[in-house]
C-alpha cells in the first residue's frame, strides 16, 4: 500500500488540473479562518470594553442611601417548592441629596418592620434604581457578552464561507456535468 503524500497549499501552486474554482475556494477558506480569528477576537474585545465601559458609568451613576420603611415587610415569602424570596417590594421614605424628602417603593430584604432603616439605590436625580452591579459580576457579565460577540462573529464569518464554498461546489458540479457531456461520447467511441 503507498502512502498519499499531502502537499500544502496545493490550490495556490502551479498545477495544470488546478481550476479557477479551487483557487477562489482556496481565497474564501483564508478569508473565513481569517474572519473567524481576527474578527471573532476584535470584535469580542471591542464588546467587552463597551459592556464594561457602561456597567462602570452605571456604578459611577448610583449610590447608596439610607431610607426609613414606611411599612413593614412580611416575612420571607416561601414558593411551593419550599424556596425563599428574601426580597419584597415595599415603600421607602429617604433625604436626596438636594436635602428634600421622596417616598418611593423599592425591593427590600423581608421581615423588616416600619421605621427600620434599610439600604436603597438611587441615581443621579434623586430617583429609586436597582443596585449596581458590583465589580465581579461585571468581570463576569463583560466577558459573557464579550464571548458571546466573539462566537457570534465567528459563526456567521464561518457560515458566509460555508454557504460561499457550497455554491461554488454547485457551480462546479454543474461545469462538471456539461463537460462530460462534451467528452463522454468520444469515450464512447474509443471504447467501440
Amino acid at each position: 500500500m503507498s502512502k498519499v503524500r499531502r502537499t500544502r497549499l496545493w490550490r495556490w501552486r502551479s498545477n495544470p488540473l488546478r481550476r479557477h474554482a479551487d483557487v477562489v475556494e482556496a481565497w474564501i477558506v483564508l478569508a473565513s479562518w481569517t474572519g473567524f480569528a481576527l474578527g471573532g477576537a476584535v470584535v469580542g474585545t471591542v464588546t467587552a470594553r463597551a459592556a464594561d465601559e457602561s456597567l462602570s458609568q452605571a456604578r459611577a451613576k448610583r449610590h447608596s442611601v439610607e431610607a426609613v420603611l414606611v411599612e413593614s415587610t412580611a416575612s420571607s415569602v416561601t414558593d411551593t417548592e419550599g424556596a425563599s424570596d428574601s426580597a419584597v417590594w415595599a415603600k421607602v421614605r429617604w433625604t436626596g441629596s438636594d436635602r428634600s424628602i421622596h417616598t418611593g417603593r423599592t425591593m427590600v430584604d423581608a421581615g423588616h418592620k416600619a421605621g427600620a432603616t434599610v439600604l436603597v439605590w438611587t441615581d443621579r436625580k434623586g430617583n429609586l434604581t436597582k443596585e449596581p452591579a458590583t465589580a465581579t459580576e461585571a468581570a463576569v457579565e463583560t466577558g459573557l457578552v464579550g464571548t458571546v460577540a466573539a462566537v457570534a462573529v465567528g459563526g456567521l464569518t464561518l457560515g458566509a464561507g460555508r454557504i460561499a464554498r457550497w455554491r461554488l461546489d454547485r457551480k462546479r458540479i454543474g461545469q462538471w456535468g456539461r463537460e462530460w457531456k462534451q467528452v463522454g461520447p468520444q469515450w464512447q467511441r474509443n471504447t467501440t
